[in-house]
């Protein structure tokens, strides 16, 4: 229960003393060198103390002139709404300079107290000072006005008569110079809890003159009007002093002057005159109640001369209003946009600075835009045509996909429309806003040829480039329609944005189209997907979205490359952006379409950067793009196609290998033809054994071994010494002299014992081996020593061959030794010659009891 009791009391206790704490106020303030701080009491019970200890001191005001720290503290919790603070500053000006060239006061002091700023300048007597204001220059106001941003600013000349009050200002206006005569002040006033953002300003020597104010304006171009005042405005100009005003006007602008406000003051002596200069040789004066200058051209100045005022009367007052218009004649057009559904234009002026002038429906614009189904009247005063820049946008809801027919949508041809021949403005610019509903994707194709990719390593040099991009704002890349390009369809998810641009000529208004078509499909996964085709010769760039920007975040992008038959595709990975991802990552993958053979991927991590692969058949490549956290994902690789090599190899292998062939084939012949020349030719006989096997005629051997029968076997030699000297002295010694000769073994002569008019015995060897093919009665049996059936005598079986020969025998030296031992070589056997074979031919032909056959006798 007492502690319950407790809290109370000692949070009450907190509280007080938080109050008595609160009560005061306490800042620190170091004043600049020359700079004298006051702090002015406005009302209420509050005083303002100085230093703290036994050394403070306490009153209504304060005035801190020392450039020190100085504590200065407040009795009161919230002395913002008490007091005031005046930072003065004294600026003196010499002969040649001033102390203080830029004015610039500090911005961060006394946040929560109304603040008055003072600068007070001096000059010598009769000498003016100068005071120069940034553009966009100062503004007058009346006296009783305040300004926009809270920034006011008054400036007050000291004369004999007693301070005058040159003017009120706010910032952003026409006043660039002010000149003041001898002594002035210049105040800028900023209310409690306002961000002091004040207009610099320099400070110099005036140049001579017997005006009390000189002030210099710049009027800007285009229709404009402003007020300005003369000193005391609201209790009027009483000294006989001049006003001056000069006026810099922009070519080509007519101005006109009025006086809207005029008090005349009672004049003791003198008169009111206005005295105006145009230019710098045209002067004239005028009274204020008379007309004043109106649509005339050229700078010029209006000077006021007062005249004495009586002090009991009222004083000078006037308003004098500087109106500018453009002077020339506007060329006028018309701008109908109601028959052409989602079209808008827009005009801008390219050259601030040049002097024209647009007017939309009789209102002058800084920019022209005329919406999408009205019609407005367009004006144009001093503009040139080089100047203006003239833009269109056309809006295009495409079908929606859910309601296309089953073939698919018609393609839409894009092309610019044909717009009023009175705007002679060249279209710069013409924008195409495709809408796409039920989340649809947008498909663009060509209109001639296939649409190219502009790279560095490959630019468009067409008329017009294509801008592609998407309704956020990004980029998809410049393209342009070539008969050498390799997309030949490009599909965009979403609404899609594409802007032509000229490139080698002026007026796209000139170039009808159409520039793309345009149809519709289902919506895809990825964000863009391109179909290309390879060029057969050269070499095909692929760049990612926004390249080299870099692709949007988490978006997708695939390439779908047809490869032609008979060639592979090589793709090379040029240039590859670093990136670390925040969140997910980035892949690269390379499949065949067709899904069944392998893929290749790769991620941020590892580095694929000119990596070559290729690829047998048509396949996809996909790029996705992660959450970066720094870096971007931009991949540019390029494509090139080379010829398959597998079936020309195999067609050069199959003529290689059959020409291989014919040329083995051709050889074997060669080689066969030239052993049958080499080799000697036996003369074809018929030889008749008794109970014997035939055998074939002109075999070069006979039918049995030489073991087997005894034709090397001779019952005696008629004349041994005829043979002796061929016998062969080194033969061996168990063999007998008959039957070896110079080295070889001879054939021993015995008489034939055989019956001679017996039919041999048929075998089958007589199927096997016919006679010539001879049937009938030809082939019957006849002996081998009756005469022949015809009647002419048989011709001599001597060989029809050349004497000279080799191969030449003659029947009548049988028993010569040249005949036996003719060569040192094999035996020579007896066959029938060629010639010999051709006319054994005719006699079969000749004869009427069939062919002769032909033996030779054994001796």
């Amino acid at each position: 229960m007492m502690g319950s009791c407790v809290a109370p009391v000692l949070i009450g206790l907190i509280l007080l003393q938080f109050q008595e704490i609160s009560e005061c106020h306490k800042i620190e303030v170091t004043p600049d060198s020359g700079t004298v701080i006051s702090f002015s009491k406005k009302a209420a019970d509050c005083s303002v103390c100085k230093d703290e200890g036994p050394s403070q001191t306490c009153d209504s005001n304060l005035e801190l002139t020392e450039a020190r720290p100085t504590i200065v503290t407040f009795n009161c919790s919230q002395p913002g709404n008490i007091f005031t603070v005046e930072i003065n500053q004294k600026i003196e000006c010499s002969t040649s300079a001033c102390s203080i060239i830029a004015v610039h006061p500090h911005s961060t002091r006394f946040l929560e107290f109304s603040r008055t700023f003072n600068w007070d300048l001096k000059v010598q007597s009769g000498k003016m000072f100068q005071l120069d204001f940034p553009a966009p220059g100062m503004r007058q106001i009346k006296p009783s006005e305040s300004c926009p941003d809270k920034h006011t600013y008054t400036i007050i000349t000291y004369q004999r008569a007693g301070p005058i009050s040159v003017g009120t200002f706010c910032r952003n206006g026409t006043i660039s110079r002010i000149q003041v005569l001898y002594r002035g002040r210049v105040s800028l006033e900023v209310p409690k809890d306002t961000e002091l953002n004040p207009s610099d300003f320099k400070v110099s020597l005036g140049s001579d003159t017997t005006a009390l104010v000189v002030v210099d304006v710049k009027l800007p171009r285009g229709l404009s009007s402003f007020d300005f005042f003369t000193p005391n405005y609201d209790t009027g100009f009483y000294s006989e002093d001049k006003i001056k005003w000069n006026f810099a006007v922009e070519p080509m602008h007519n101005f006109t002057v009025l006086f809207p406000q005029y008090t005349p003051p009672e004049c003791q002596k003198n008169k009111v005159l206005v005295d105006y200069t145009l230019g710098d040789k045209t002067s004239f004066t005028k009274a204020p109640t008379e007309i004043q200058p109106d649509n005339k051209q050229g700078d010029f100045s209006l000077t006021l001369t007062n005249c004495e005022a009586k002090r009991a009367a009222n004083g000078l007052s006037l308003n004098v209003n500087v109106a500018v218009i453009r002077g020339g004649t506007p060329v006028l057009c018309t701008a109908d946009l109601l028959k052409e559904e989602g079209l808008s234009l827009q005009i801008e002026n390219k050259n601030p600075e040049s002097f024209c002038e647009m007017r939309l429906n009789s209102v002058v614009q800084e920019k022209i835009v005329v919406p999408a189904g009205t019609k407005a009247d367009l004006s144009f005063l001093d503009c040139p045509v080089q100047d203006l820049q003239l833009t269109a946008t056309k809006t295009i809801d495409c079908p929606s996909v859910s309601s296309r027919d089953v073939s698919g949508t018609i393609p839409l041809s894009l092309a610019i429309p044909t717009l009023d021949p009175s705007l002679h403005v060249p279209l710069q610019q013409f924008t195409w806003l495709l809408r796409v509903l039920d989340q649809g994707t947008v498909d663009l194709t060509s209109p001639v040829g296939n649409l190219h990719h502009t790279v560095p390593v490959k630019e468009c040099n067409e008329k017009v480039s294509l801008l592609i991009s998407e309704t956020d704002g990004s980029n998809i890349g410049y393209f342009c329609s070539l008969a050498e390009g390799t997309i030949q369809k490009i599909q965009i998810k979403g609404n899609v944005s594409i802007t032509v641009t000229p490139k080698t000529i002026k007026d796209l208004s000139q170039e009808k189209g159409p520039f793309l078509k345009v149809a519709t499909s289902p919506e895809i996964t990825e964000n863009v997907i391109y179909t290309v085709s390879p060029l057969i010769l050269g070499t095909m760039n692929l760049a990612t979205p926004n390249w080299p920007d870099g692709m949007n975040p988490s978006s997708s992008v695939t390439w779908i490359v047809n490869v032609p038959q008979e060639h592979k595709a090589e793709l090379q990975f040029t240039d590859v952006s670093k990136l670390t991802c925040d969140s997910g990552h980035t892949e690269v993958t390379i499949g065949p379409l067709d899904s069944q053979g392998q893929t290749q991927s790769w991620r941020e991590d590892q580095s694929f950067t000119n990596t070559v692969v290729q690829q047998q058949q048509s396949f996809y490549l996909n790029m996705s793009n992660c959450e970066p956290k720094s870096g971007r994902f931009a991949v540019l690789s390029k494509i090139t196609l080379q010829k398959e090599t597998k079936k020309f190899l195999g067609i050069i292998l199959a003529v290689v290998g059959v020409l291989l062939l014919l040329v083995i084939i051709a050889l074997i012949v060669v080689c066969v033809i030239r052993k049958r020349k080499n080799k000697p030719t036996a003369n074809r006989s018929s030889i008749y054994m008794p109970r014997g096997k035939p055998f074939l005629p002109g075999n070069a051997t006979f039918p049995k071994s030489r073991a087997d029968n005894e034709s090397h076997v001779y019952a005696s030699i008629d004349d041994p010494t005829m043979y002796g000297h061929l016998l062969d002295k080194n033969q061996p010694a168990d063999v007998d002299n008959g039957s070896w000769s110079n080295g070889h073994q001879v054939d021993a002569y015995r008489p034939f014992t055989g019956p001679a008019d017996s039919i041999p015995p048929a075998t089958d060897s007589s199927a096997e081996y016919p006679l010539d093919g001879r049937g009938g009665d030809r082939d019957a049996f006849q002996s081998f020593l009756n005469p022949p059936n015809t009647f002419n005598l048989p011709r001599p079986r001597s060989p029809l061959v050349s004497q000279g020969s080799i191969g030449f025998e003659d029947r009548r030296m049988v028993h010569n030794e040249l005949h036996t031992f003719k060569s040192v070589g094999d035996i020579n056997p007896i066959r029938l010659s060629t010639d010999e074979s051709k006319l054994k031919l005719e006699m079969e032909s000749d004869s009427d009891s069939g062919p002769e056959p032909e033996y030779e006798e054994a001796m």
